[in-house]
C-alpha cells in the first residue's frame, strides 16, 4: 500500500465517519452544515440543491438529506447503497406527504388514482436536480408533456380536428385534473358542489336555468362530449346528433320533463337527423320547457 494512500485513509475516513454521526444529531445551520458529510461523495447532488426549496424547508434538527433518506451513519461507514433509504412507489409518496399533507391540495393524495397505481411523487418531480425556477420542481416542462408520457391515448385525442388546444390561454392537463387526487372519476377538479371543471371556462352553459336539460337525471358534460378531442364538431362523442340524443331519449318515460319519446317524430325523415335544429338550447332554457330557445 502506497504512503499517500495511507495518509488519505488516516485523514479522510475518520473525518467522514465523524461527520456522519454529527449530521444525525446537529441542527442544520446552512447549506454546508445541512449536507455534511453527504457532499463528500454526492457533490453533484448537493451543489445544485443549495437553491432548492427543500433546503429552505429542511426539517429542524436534521441534516436535510436525512429528512428523506434516514440515518446515513452506516451508509457512510460502509458505502453500501442498500443502507440508505431511497423513497419509491407508494411508500415513497408517504415520505413526501409527511410534509406536504399540510396543503389542502394533497388531502386526497393517498386515495387518488395515481396512488392506487403506485405512482411515486418522484416520477413527476425531481427533488434534487430540478432548477429552482421550474414550477413544482417538475421533471419536464410544460407539465402537459409530463402527463402525456404516461397517458398516450389522451395525447392522441388532442390531435383530432376538434380538440382542446393545450398551451393556448394557459390550458394544461392540470387545468381540469388534480394529479394529486381529484374529487371524482379521472381525478377531475370538481367544485365543492360537484360541478365539472368544464364550467370554469364555459360559464354560459352553467345556468341555473328554469328548464334544465338533465333535471332529475344523471348526466354531465361528458355524457355528450369527449373533452380531449373528437372527429366531430363540438367534440361530440357521436358523428350524428340524433343518434347521440337517442342514447337517452329512447328509454325515458313519456310525460317526464325533457323525455319526449322519439315516436313523436318520424325519425326516418332526413329533417330529424339533427335534433338541435329545433332544440337549440340543449344545455338549458329560461323560457322553453322543450329547450326550443
Amino acid at each position: 500500500m502506497s504512503t499517500w494512500f495511507r495518509v488519505f485513509c488516516a485523514v479522510s475516513v475518520p473525518s467522514l465517519l465523524a461527520g456522519a454521526a454529527l449530521a444525525a444529531t446537529a441542527p442544520a445551520k446552512g447549506p454546508d452544515d445541512a449536507f455534511a458529510p453527504c457532499s463528500t461523495c454526492h457533490e453533484e447532488i448537493t451543489t445544485p440543491f443549495a437553491s432548492n426549496p427543500h433546503l429552505r424547508e429542511a426539517v429542524t434538527g436534521k441534516a436535510v438529506c436525512e429528512g428523506c433518506h434516514g440515518d446515513a451513519t452506516k451508509h457512510a461507514e460502509e458505502g453500501d447503497k442498500s443502507l440508505i433509504k431511497v423513497p419509491a412507489g407508494a411508500a415513497g409518496a408517504k415520505v413526501c406527504l409527511a410534509c406536504h399533507q399540510k396543503s389542502p391540495e394533497f388531502d386526497r393524495a393517498a386515495k387518488g388514482f395515481h396512488a392506487s397505481a403506485s405512482v411515486n411523487c418522484t416520477d413527476c418531480h425531481s427533488v434534487h436536480h430540478s432548477p429552482a425556477t421550474a414550477p413544482a420542481l417538475l421533471r419536464t416542462t410544460p407539465s402537459t408533456q409530463l402527463c402525456e408520457s404516461c397517458h398516450p391515448a389522451q395525447k392522441n385525442l388532442f390531435g383530432k380536428p376538434y380538440a382542446h388546444h393545450l398551451g393556448r390561454g394557459g390550458l394544461e392537463c392540470v387545468s381540469c385534473h388534480n394529479p394529486h387526487g381529484g374529487r371524482g372519476k379521472y381525478s377531475l377538479k370538481t367544485t365543492s358542489a360537484g360541478e365539472l371543471p368544464c364550467l370554469s371556462c364555459h360559464t354560459e352553459k352553467q345556468g341555473p336555468f328554469v328548464f334544465s336539460h338533465v333535471s332529475g337525471f344523471e348526466g354531465n358534460c361528458l355524457t355528450c362530449h369527449e373533452p380531449h378531442g373528437s372527429n366531430n364538431p363540438k367534440m361530440l362523442i357521436r358523428a350524428r346528433v340524433d343518434q347521440l340524443c337517442l342514447e337517452c331519449h329512447t328509454t325515458l318515460p313519456a310525460g317526464t320533463l325533457g323525455s319526449q319519446p322519439p315516436s313523436f317524430h318520424d325519425l326516418r325523415s332526413a329533417r330529424y337527423t339533427n335534433c338541435t335544429v329545433c332544440h337549440v338550447a340543449v344545455h338549458g332554457s329560461n323560457s322553453s320547457p322543450m329547450l326550443l330557445k
